[in-house]
């Protein structure tokens, strides 16, 4: 088996080009899988990330995917708002441990504005139970402060002090701006990978006080200016949604049910784990297309391989006969053959996993700032052992194809010179 291995390499050699442009084949394959398949399972894990520690999330009455998807990932928006009333009622409520209200609806150059309290700096937490921290600065105190999330600060270059006015609406580019009121800048949390880092943090009084003159939903004309205003007081009327975390997990669904047949006004409240379950069942079909893709891919590049070895093995028959005159046995040009293609898809694999971790280490970055799914360069899962296993396998038996031929050549069909 030795001097098999040993022949297989020395012709891989002789074969330099060819030899190369097929591992090249195997190992884009073998990148494009490995990399489908981490994108897939990062990106489940990061939406699994962007909240915990949450027990509920209540906002006005509509289905829980809409109602996790504005809350907690700024995505669409409510279908109504829900009174201050209502929330101080549940806030006070002997099963509840903590509340956090938010209060949505405006922009920063396409980055959304939320409204909240000092508890949401106390209380919110991601990943595996990771509270927010700040990088710079301080939680905002005075009305027209702001925290921003680090991907706002870093793409439009803010920093601490620095003035900042908040549109109305949810525009990329907004003709609407609450000018009469910029916010300074007294914080910026730290990157978490979700979508806090994409979100201008206000308070719930300022979010009030720049929409003076709002009421209609148009400006009205002469909104009071930024010292006017700060020499008011300022309570929420509404808010967008509020989450809660219990005192005791046993409540869970006791405190659901009462809220979602709360008779003041209609209200939803949802687990956040099992609104994301739903959420990534809605999404299964384009991951398993996804998947299905990145497998034709290696299969494409097997065929490849295939095609090269059966047309390489056609230019080799005088080699093979050669062999065979020297003393191998038709078993022997068999493993030969079995052997190089066994050779090849292992050295495609080995390169391909290099090359994945390499483009991982260039984009991680990118796909974080862009799509905010935080990538880690971990080991290989037993599920991607499996998928290189199956390659590998795979390799094997397309080697066979061309080895059963080779086997049954016989001597003088090689010897013969045809013209």
């Amino acid at each position: 088996m030795k001097t098999i291995t040993l022949l297989s390499w020395k012709s891989l050699r002789n074969r330099k080009a060819t030899a190369l442009l097929t591992v090249l084949t195997v190992t884009i394959s073998v990148i494009l899988l490995l990399g489908v398949e981490r994108i897939r399972t990062e990106a489940k894990s990061s939406f699994a990330n962007t909240i915990s520690g949450t027990d509920l999330i209540v906002g006005a009455r509509s289905g829980q995917v809409n109602l996790l998807l504005y809350s907690v990932f700024r995505i669409g928006n409510a279908t109504n708002n829900i009174s201050w009333e209502s929330y101080q009622e549940w806030s006070n409520n002997p099963a509840v441990k903590w509340a956090i209200p938010i209060s949505l609806g405006d922009s920063h150059r396409g980055f959304r504005v939320m409204g909240t309290n000092q508890d949401y700096f106390t209380h919110y937490q991601y990943g595996k139970k990771q509270s927010l921290n700040l990088e710079q600065g301080q939680p905002f105190d005075e009305l027209f402060e702001t925290v921003l999330g680090a991907d706002v600060a870093r793409e439009l270059g803010y920093k601490l002090n620095d003035d900042i006015v908040i549109a109305h609406g949810m525009g990329d580019v907004s003709f609407t701006k609450h000018d009469n009121a910029p916010f300074k800048v007294v914080g910026i949390l730290a990157p978490t990978g979700t979508p806090i880092d994409k979100t201008v943090h206000v308070s719930l009084e300022a979010i009030e006080a720049i929409h003076v003159g709002w009421e209609s939903g148009a400006h009205l004309g002469g909104a009071p200016d930024k010292a006017t205003l700060e020499r008011m007081d300022f309570n929420p009327k509404e808010i967008t949604a509020f989450m809660l975390g219990l005192n005791s997990k046993i409540q869970t669904f006791g405190v659901q049910r009462a809220i979602n047949t709360y008779p003041q006004e209609p209200l939803s409240a949802i687990m956040p784990a099992l609104a994301l379950q739903e959420l990534w069942q809605m999404m299964s079909v384009a991951e398993q297309a996804l998947l299905a893709v990145s497998v034709f891919v290696v299969i494409a590049g097997l065929l490849g391989m295939l095609s090269s070895l059966l047309t390489s093995l056609q230019e080799r028959r005088r080699e093979m006969a050669i062999l065979r005159a020297m003393g191998a046995r038709p078993s022997h040009i068999f493993a030969l053959l079995v052997t190089e293609a066994s050779t090849i898809t292992f050295m495609g694999i080995v390169v391909g996993v290099a090359g994945l971790y390499g483009l991982l280490a260039i984009g991680q970055p990118i796909i974080q700032s862009n799509y905010g799914i935080a990538i880690e360069l971990s080991w290989l899962t037993p599920h991607e052992w499996t998928l290189l296993g199956l390659v590998q396998l795979a390799g094997i038996m397309i080697g066979i194809l061309p080895a059963i031929r080779a086997y049954r050549q016989s001597l003088s069909d090689g010897m013969t010179i045809r013209v």
